[in-house]
C-alpha cells in the first residue's frame, strides 16, 4: 500500500476517506462554464472555483460512451480493452483489465455501483457490495440490495420505450411495484411533486415530455443518495446520461452560432433552446447534495468526470429514422429460427445479439446483402457469434417501403423494420469529441488551471488516493493528476 500524494490536487494530506465518482456523461467545460455564467447563484458557480480541474482527452479509436467509460474504469484505451458494444462478453476482459469497482472490492473495500456502463451482469460476489445497480441497458433487473429491482424494472422499461421518441405510455404495472417500495428506497416528496408537475406541464406543452429522460435520473439520484447515507461506501459511482441526451438533440437550439448552415427554423430553436440548461439545472441540485455529503465526511472527495465531450456537427432536422423494431421478424426474414440467436441489450438504433457460432457466417453474408433503399445496414461481428447491427438511416424517401435481400423484396414491417417519425425532429446536432473534463471537490484550496490529463489517468489516480498501487495492467499515470 502506498501513501498518496496531494500536491497536484491541493487536497487534504494522506489518503482519501471516501471517493464519490460522479459520471456526468459527455459534458464539456463549454456547457459547465455557460451554466455558471447564466446562473451565478447556483451551486455549480459556488463549487467549481473550489475544485481542482483538468481538461481530459481520450485516445480511444471509437468515441462512444460504451467505449470511453470502460477506458476510464480500467485505465487502458479501447485498443487494449477491446470493449466496443453492449452485450459482448466481458468475462475475459474483466479478468485482464478489471474496472475500478472490482479492483477495490478485491481489496475488501466497501464499494457501491450505480448505473455505470458495462456493470451488467452482477458479479459473482455482488452480495459483498454495499449496493450494485447495473446500467440502464441491462438484460435483467437484478440489483443489490434486491429491493432495488422494482426501480430497475421501471428504469429499464422507460429506457427501452423512449430510446428515440419519448413514449407517452406509462408502464403502470412496473410503476405500481416501484411506488409500493419507493418511500423505503429513498424517493423524496419533492421528487414526487416535481414528477407530477412535469406530467401537468406536458398537458399544455406536449413537447415538454422530452424532459422525461431527465426524470429517470432524478428518481435514480434519490435512491443513490439514500444508499450513500445508509451504506457509506468508501468508493462509489453514479452515472447519468441526461445532460448528454439533451446536448445531442438540442445543441443547435442552444448554440445556433456554432453552425455555418442552420436548417432548424426559429420556432424549433425557441422551443428547445433551454433544454440543456434544464438538464444542467438538475445536475446543479445533485451537486448541492453531494457537496453537503463531502463537507460532512472528513477526508471525502467528489470526482466529476465526463469520459469525453460533445461539440457541434450539423444542424439538419430529422423527420424519420429507420429502426429494427421487431428483431424476431428481422431475423426470420434473414432466414434464422428463434433457437439460432439471443438478443442482448443495446442503445437504439443499434441491436445486439449472439447467434450460434455455426450460423455466424450465414448472418454475416445476409447482412452484407441486405439493402434498404440504396443503403445497407451497418454491423460489426465479434468472437463467439456476437453481432451489433444498426439501421438508423435518416429521412428515407417515402417510396422506400421494402428491404431487398438478394432477389427478394420484403415489406419493411415483415422484415421487422420501421421508418419511425421523429417527433421533435432532432438529430445529433452535437456529437462526440475526445476532449472532456475532470474536476475534484475536496473542500480544500482550489487549483482551477485545467492542465491536460488523459482519461486513463483517472483510475490509477483514484486508486492511489484510496491508498492502493494501481495494477501493472493500467497504462494511465496517477502522477498526471496527483503530482
Amino acid at each position: 500500500m502506498r501513501r498518496a500524494t496531494s500536491q497536484g490536487i491541493a487536497m487534504k494530506q494522506g489518503t482519501a476517506a471516501q471517493i464519490l465518482l460522479f459520471e456526468l456523461n459527455e459534458v464539456p467545460y463549454r456547457v459547465v462554464d455557460d451554466y455558471v455564467a447564466r446562473h451565478p447563484g447556483s451551486a455549480l458557480a459556488r463549487v467549481l472555483p473550489k475544485c481542482a480541474q483538468w481538461r481530459t482527452v481520450t485516445e480511444d479509436r471509437l468515441l462512444s460512451p460504451w467505449v470511453t467509460w470502460p477506458s476510464v474504469h480500467r485505465g487502458v484505451f479501447d485498443s487494449t480493452h477491446t470493449i466496443q458494444h453492449f452485450g459482448q462478453s466481458l468475462q475475459d476482459i474483466d479478468a485482464r483489465y478489471p474496472p475500478l469497482w472490482k479492483i477495490l472490492r478485491g481489496h475488501g473495500e466497501r464499494v457501491g455501483v450505480f448505473a455505470s456502463l458495462h456493470s451488467y451482469p452482477l458479479p459473482p460476489d455482488a452480495a459483498g457490495y454495499e449496493f450494485y445497480v447495473p446500467d440502464p441497458f441491462a438484460s435483467g433487473a437484478e440489483c443489490v440490495p434486491a429491493r432495488l429491482a422494482s426501480f430497475q424494472e421501471l428504469n429499464l422499461t422507460m429506457s427501452r420505450q423512449s430510446a428515440r421518441n419519448v413514449s407517452t405510455h406509462i408502464p403502470w404495472r412496473a410503476a405500481a411495484r416501484f411506488a409500493a417500495r419507493a418511500p423505503g428506497l429513498g424517493l423524496r416528496a419533492s421528487t414526487v411533486w416535481a414528477t407530477l408537475d412535469q406530467l401537468r406541464t406536458e398537458r399544455s406543452r406536449p413537447w415538454a415530455r422530452v424532459r422525461r429522460r431527465t426524470f429517470q435520473t432524478v428518481l435514480a439520484f434519490d435512491l443513490f443518495t439514500r444508499l450513500l447515507q445508509q451504506r457509506k461506501p468508501r468508493f462509489c459511482t453514479f452515472f447519468t446520461n441526461h445532460v448528454a441526451s439533451a446536448m445531442h438533440r438540442y445543441w443547435a437550439a442552444t448554440y445556433p452560432g456554432d453552425y455555418d448552415a442552420m436548417q432548424f427554423d426559429a420556432t424549433w430553436r425557441a422551443t428547445f433552446q433551454d433544454e440543456i440548461d434544464y438538464a444542467m439545472g438538475w445536475f446543479d441540485r445533485f451537486l448541492q447534495q453531494l457537496v453537503r455529503t463531502v463537507d460532512s465526511t472528513p477526508g471525502a472527495e467528489l470526482w466529476v468526470a465526463s469520459s469525453m465531450g460533445q461539440a457541434a456537427v450539423a444542424a439538419q432536422p430529422v423527420e424519420t429514422q429507420l429502426y429494427i423494431t421487431d428483431l424476431g421478424r428481422f431475423m426470420t426474414a434473414l432466414g434464422f429460427e428463434a433457437a439460432d440467436w439471443t438478443q442482448r441489450p443495446a442503445m437504439a438504433p443499434e441491436v445486439s445479439l449472439f447467434v450460434r457460432e455455426d450460423k455466424a457466417p450465414a448472418l454475416h453474408s445476409a447482412l452484407e446483402t441486405l439493402r434498404v433503399g440504396d443503403r445497407g445496414l451497418h454491423f460489426s461481428q465479434r468472437e463467439g457469434g456476437f453481432f451489433m447491427i444498426s439501421a438508423g438511416q435518416e429521412n428515407l424517401p417515402a417510396a422506400v417501403a421494402h428491404a431487398r435481400l438478394g432477389d427478394r423484396h420484403i415489406p419493411l414491417a415483415e422484415a421487422g423494420l420501421e421508418n419511425v417519425a421523429i417527433e421533435d425532429q432532432s438529430t445529433s446536432s452535437a456529437y462526440h469529441v475526445p476532449e472532456g473534463m475532470l474536476w475534484v471537490y475536496a473542500g480544500a484550496p482550489p487549483r482551477p488551471a485545467r492542465p491536460p490529463a488523459r482519461t486513463i489517468d483517472i483510475a490509477p489516480a483514484i486508486l492511489t488516493r484510496l491508498g492502493y498501487d494501481p495494477p501493472a495492467t493500467m497504462a494511465g499515470s496517477a502522477a498526471a493528476i496527483l503530482d
